[in-house]
């Protein structure tokens, strides 16, 4: 079961969503070899690209280490602007795909930056947005929404032909409105209704879980793909059982005690290979809880990682933890 975008060939139809913290070329890496074949990078601010924000272009460090397509996920609500940061990323950054954020809830972007979700509002500006975009590279541009700003103005069908018709190569559809956030349960109808609306691939995302929610999200929508996001947190094996069950029709066991923390000093070491050895441990602490959920002691030796000042007393602390398990099986 593979899928394109433009001229670009995945290999199936899982990807991974652009997470705020999260989907940074260590994450993207080790989701790659959980048999992902399509990431979409954390939300990068135009205006820091063209404004050459060292900040900003920092989160496009590392990428370089990922062999499956990656798209950049831009927020902004300039087209000139997008447009012109979507020239700098193909021609000084190799971009391959660019995806704009028409989803994000978060206040500071939706409402106070009138971007991500707050978009959605202004179907007009989506399409100039849209249409600057595409005209000003030659890779596929694509366009993450959701349902609509919230219960009243549900128009996410309208949306997704606006940017099939500016020249979208691809959309994906969050099934919640920006009022509802991440609460409530996903609209399968929504994502649904624009699969039928459009020509275009169209991306399912929201509370992909296991693999019924999975497999349930690809036959009743009919979409392409499926992202997935928040399911695969201390999770990443969620990926390699959706894709071996489409692959072969087989479900996996689950991840030992064991493997995950091993995947929490995997993670820590993919981290230390673009970020400063103090960012690095500070990010772990997120997913080392998620990681070691549900373990025997976990709540104590989150404590213990989370005191951690050096990457040698972190993997000290999971070292010693890993022989405590083996030793208790």
């Amino acid at each position: 079961m593979s899928f394109s975008i433009g001229n670009i060939k995945f290999k199936n139809p899982v990807v991974l969503a652009p997470m705020a913290g999260v989907s940074n070329p260590a994450y993207i890496k080790i989701c790659e070899e959980m048999g992902v074949s399509y990431a979409i990078t954390e939300l990068i601010s135009a205006e820091g690209i063209v404004r050459d924000n060292k900040k900003t272009k920092d989160m496009l460090i590392g990428f370089d280490k990922i062999n499956i397509p990656i798209a950049v996920q831009l927020f902004g609500s300039n087209e000139k602007t997008l447009a012109q940061a979507a020239i700098i990323l193909q021609k000084e950054y190799n971009v391959k795909i660019i995806d704009i954020n028409m989803g994000c809830p978060v206040p500071k972007v939706a409402i106070k930056s009138e971007a991500g979700s707050g978009l959605l509002k202004n179907p007009q500006k989506i399409k100039e947005i849209v249409s600057a975009v595409v005209k000003a590279v030659s890779i596929p541009v694509t366009v993450k929404i959701r349902s609509g700003w919230d219960e009243n103005s549900i128009n996410a069908s309208e949306v997704a032909k606006i940017c099939e018709q500016a020249g979208a190569k691809a959309i994906t559809i969050h099934g919640r409105t920006r009022k509802a956030g991440y609460s409530g349960k996903v609209d399968l109808d929504i994502i649904k209704q624009v699969k039928e609306s459009v020509k275009i691939p169209v991306i399912g995302n929201g509370d992909i879980i296991d693999i019924e929610s999975a497999i349930h999200m690809l036959e009743y929508t009919k979409v392409d793909a499926i992202m997935i996001g928040r399911g695969s947190l201390g999770n990443p094996w969620l990926i390699r059982d959706i894709v071996t069950y489409l692959e072969k029709g087989i479900k996996l066991p689950p991840p030992t005690y064991q493997d995950r923390i091993k995947m929490c000093q995997k993670h820590l070491d993919y981290l230390l290979q673009f970020k400063e050895e103090r960012l690095a441990i500070l990010e772990m602490r997120s997913h080392i809880a998620w990681y070691l959920k549900k373990i025997p002691h976990s709540q104590e030796i989150k404590n213990v990682c989370f005191k951690a000042k050096s990457k040698e007393e972190l993997k000290i602390i999971l070292n010693n933890y890993l022989k405590e398990i083996e030793n208790s099986i």
